[in-house]
Formats: C-alpha cells, structure tokens, sequence
C-alpha cells in the first residue's frame, strides 16, 4: 500500500508515494501536469480582484480534467493577500464550484476560522472541506470537527505536544501531508504510528480509508 500526501508543493515523484500536487493557477503560465494527482485553485495571498475574472474561467477549465482531484489550496488569510472581504468572494466562488463538480476543498486558512466556520454554516457546501496543515490547538480542531470539517496534519505533528499531535491520537477519519516541508512523507507517518501506538502500515489502512470516505481513491 502506498502512501498517501493529500498536499505537497514538492514536484518530485516516488513509487511508494502517491501524492496530490498542489498548484496556485493565479498567474500560471505552464500547462497543467498530465501524468500526476493536482489540486488547482486560487490561494488568497495571489487572488485579486482585478483577475477573478479570468483566473476563475481558467480554473473552471481546469478543474473538470481528471487529474484534479480537489479544489484548492483556497481559503482566508487575515495576514496577506487582499481585503478579507475579497477573499471571501474568491472563496465563496470556488466552493460553488467544488460542490458544482463534485470535488473536494482542500483550504488554507490564517487568523480566520470563525469566518470559515460562519462562511460554511452560510452556504452549506455538500462537498468534503479539508482544513490543510492543521497546527492550531486542540479545542480549535474539536470546533472545526465538529463543524464537519476534516484536518490534514504536517509537520506539526512530529512535536508530540502539540495540539495537531493531540488530536491525531483519537482521529480516524484524517489526512497527512508534507505541503512545503523539506521533510519525507514517510517522516510524517512515523510520527503519526507513533503517536496511535501501531504500526506504519495501520496508518496507511486508517488514510487510505479516508481517502476512500472523500472518494479520493
């Protein structure tokens, strides 16, 4: 069984890993890669306004071929790109979009989960949200749980202490991810067996049928 990243930035590929490449198309120039899982979205750091017109027409292009496997990384970030505002709009247009075409969000979110949390109790998506690179406290996951989201946990992870590491204990329904660490997904799994006290090949058990729950696989 392979493993599974649900979002990496890294282009290299490895047999024993199967890994979902995650692309900004906000000013993209290349064609989209063939021969591998993406995610294609617009992030808020790179999203305007002034483009949402045809940044958007070009990702809904995109997002119909069958190597797109989620909407994103998209999402709020009160710390850089436009008026959070903005973002909201270029969100609130992706989300539509997932749910139009039956893909999942992969999200990025800074400083603004209660507007993530009010923005999805608003417009109700039918379509799995995965919050990316969770590292945030426990009682903020259990919210973000509880609210229907899924986490997808990095790095975090590798400090036990941590609130990511806390709730990765008592998950079964998750996500791991390397996003843009220089760290091997392999890294990630270890950390995560450890922390459940089984063996690396439960977790893949455990995240293949996560993916299999989004209908990933």
């Amino acid at each position: 069984m392979q493993f599974l990243d649900i979002h990496t930035h890294q282009e290299g590929t490895d047999p024993e890993v199967r890994s979902i490449l995650s692309l900004s198309l906000t000013g993209m120039q290349t064609a989209l890669p063939e021969d591998r899982d993406i995610s294609v979205g617009l992030h808020p750091w790179f999203a305007t306004m002034d483009h949402l017109e045809a940044d958007y027409i070009r990702l809904v292009e995109a997002a119909k071929k069958t190597q797109v496997k989620l909407i994103g990384e998209c999402g709020l970030d009160r710390l850089k790109g436009e008026s959070l505002e903005n973002q909201l709009i270029v969100l609130k247009k992706q989300l539509t979009l997932a749910v139009d075409i039956h893909k999942p969000v992969i999200l990025h979110c800074v400083r603004c989960f209660d507007e993530l949390i009010a923005l999805k109790k608003e417009i109700k998506p039918t379509v799995p949200l995965i919050i990316h690179g969770y590292n945030k406290n426990e009682q903020l996951g259990r919210q973000l749980l509880f609210n229907g989201f899924y986490l997808s946990f990095g790095k975090a992870i590798l400090n036990a202490e941590s609130g990511a590491a806390i709730l990765l204990k008592e998950a079964e329904v998750f996500f791991l991810e390397t996003d843009d660490a220089h760290c091997d997904i392999r890294e990630i799994y270890q950390a995560a067996a450890n922390l459940k006290k089984c063996t690396i090949e439960e977790v893949k058990a455990l995240i293949f049928a996560s993916w299999e729950k989004i209908k990933l696989i």
